[in-house]
Order: structure tokens, then sequence, then C-alpha cells
């Protein structure tokens, strides 16, 4: 197994205690599993991960020191999601942190016992994790990303910073309940606006490449990239096709944008992260996931990148950089 698929960062250890066993003995080493939808080797998800470990270690909770933390890296592969929630399941951890509706999904599939906090996922209830979000009422819990109108605001912010723009191009994944309920936002505001849209496939590199390429050959194109794992997996590839053919691009978070991309608009993904840890630790504390409400995100981004915009020819408004959170030049 390769390092930047599997890192677990207490190494060794002690061979796993039965749940049971380790909650009734309060000095005991906890156990915590972490399954991150993203690459091992990419900085924005090991910021956030950073976020929720430092987050943890605030409320008290030392690794190597009362707590063993074992983490592993899907990448945006779904074997590997079920592999390896198979093997964070098979390790008895007092509770598990997931990022990504793929994630939560597969840890579903391994367990409905032992307690699960997710953040990055969009409709808990249709994915069917959670009976409401007030009550929870099963062994999972955690933090929604969005709404899903909220990404109709990506395509009035492509409006304000791209008005010529007439045809949209939507890079999502058709398989992912998440990426078509914001589709269906965003589909619902277009003839408003007096956009067309195109849908573009997430798939491997290759299927990413000839979907971008086709639709970029006409000219008053622009993309909105919706905010499944996998399009943050791609990033760096779907940033550097925009760029190849000028297109003005809207992304779902600050981290396509430290990545070159043009402007984002979404959560605040780090607080996330740290509001997760806040669960883990109730948790931990004898508190059950049936009785903590799934929350909604409470600071959102705007970000934008200046020498993206320049070097795509696109002039950000004045009124768009004076609500922007951060500018990156």
């Amino acid at each position: 197994m390769r390092r930047r698929d599997f890192i677990k960062v207490i190494g060794g250890g002690a061979a796993a205690w039965p749940l049971g066993a380790r909650a009734q003995q309060p000095g005991s080493m906890r156990r915590i599993g972490v399954l991150m939808n993203f690459a091992a080797d990419d900085p924005a998800a090991q910021a956030r991960l950073t976020a929720f470990l430092q987050a943890l270690q605030q409320l008290g909770w030392t690794n190597g020191g009362n707590v063993q933390i074992d983490i592993r890296w899907s990448a945006g592969d779904p074997e590997r999601n079920r592999r390896y929630a198979a093997e964070l399941v098979t390790l008895a951890p007092d509770i598990i942190f997931a990022s990504t509706t793929l994630s939560v999904t597969s840890l579903q599939q391994a367990t409905r016992v032992l307690p699960i906090v997710f953040v990055q996922v969009v409709d808990p209830v249709a994915s069917g994790f959670i009976a409401s979000l007030g009550k929870p009422g099963g062994n999972i819990t955690g933090f929604t990303i969005y709404e899903y109108g909220m990404s109709a605001k990506w395509l009035e912010i492509l409006k304000e910073i791209a008005p010529r723009v007439t045809r949209v191009g939507i890079v999502r994944d058709p398989a992912n309940i998440a990426d078509i309920g914001l589709f269906g936002a965003i589909q619902s505001v277009a003839p408003s606006l007096g956009m067309q849209l195109s849908p573009i496939s997430l798939g491997n590199a290759s299927e990413i490449e000839g979907g971008i390429s086709a639709f970029a050959r006409e000219p008053n194109r622009g993309l909105i990239v919706v905010g499944s794992a996998a399009a943050f997996v791609h990033r760096e590839q779907i940033i550097a096709l925009a760029a190849r053919y000028q297109l003005p691009a809207v992304y779902p978070d600050r981290g396509f944008i430290a990545a070159g991309g043009l402007i984002s608009y979404g959560p605040d993904r780090l607080d996330d992260y740290r509001r997760a840890a806040g669960y883990v630790d109730r948790i931990l504390k004898g508190e059950k996931p049936a009785d903590l409400p799934v929350q909604t995100p409470t600071k959102y981004e705007l970000v934008i990148n200046l020498k993206t915009a320049k070097g795509i020819g696109v002039t950000v408004p004045h009124l768009v950089l004076s609500r922007a959170t951060e500018i990156l030049e």
C-alpha cells in the first residue's frame, strides 16, 4: 500500500479493544478513525484535517496521549473508500470522522453502530444517513456543506463578472445525489439570466479534458464547478483547462482559487472541520449522534484571484471586489 494512500497518524499501537471495554475505563486511550475523501498530498485537504486536529487538541484530546487517531485517504476513489471504511470499522474506534457523501456512504455500509460525524455532505436526509436534520435518529450526525439553492448564486456571480457569457458548462458528477440537486437549482434560474446550460461530466482525466475542450470551442462560454469531492481532486486540471480556453469560471470553495481558479463562493471549509471536532468531543464524552442535530454552515467566503482574472481578460467589477472575503493578487 502506498504511503500517499494510507497515512496512520499513530504508528503501531496496542490492539484495538472492544468498544464497550474502552468505554468502561475512563482513563484509557480513546480511538478516532478518520476517512478523508482526498489525496494525502493535497495541501488544501491537509489544511482541513489540521483544522480538525487542532480543534480536538484545544478540547483536550492529545494525539498519542489520551487519543489515537487512524487516518485513511481515499483520493476520491470509490473502491478505496469502501476498503478503508471497512478497515477503520475493523479497528473498532470510539468514533469515526468522515468527509463527503462518498465516505459516509461507505461507512454506513460497513457499520450501523459506531458513531460517525461528517462534514461536506449536501443532503444527508436524501442520502439516507439521517431521519431529519433536527433529529438524526441513528449513529450519524454532522455538518452539511450548503443548501441546493446556493448553487444559483454561482450563476449570478458568473453573470456579474462575465456579462457576455451566454452558455455555461456545469462540471458535475451525474451520479452524485448532491450534484444532481445543485444542477437542478442552477437550471431553475438560468432562463431569467439569459443563460443556456451544458452539463459536463466529471470522470477520469481524459473525460474531463474531452468534455471541457468540446464545450469551449465557441465564444461566450463560462464554467461553474459544483462542489463534489471528485471536482476537488481534479481541480488543477479543471483550472488549467479554464485558463487554456480563457473561460471565466466560478468554483465552490477557496481551495480552487488558491490553485489558480478565478472566483469562488461557498462555506468556510476550515470552520466546518473545527466545528465537527466539537461534536466528536461531545460524543466521546457520552452524548449520542442521534441527539445532536445536523448543522448548516455559519461562515461563507467570496474569494477572487486577480492574477487569474487578468490572465483570461476578465475585469472584476468593483461591486464584486467590495464583497470579497479575500483577494489573491
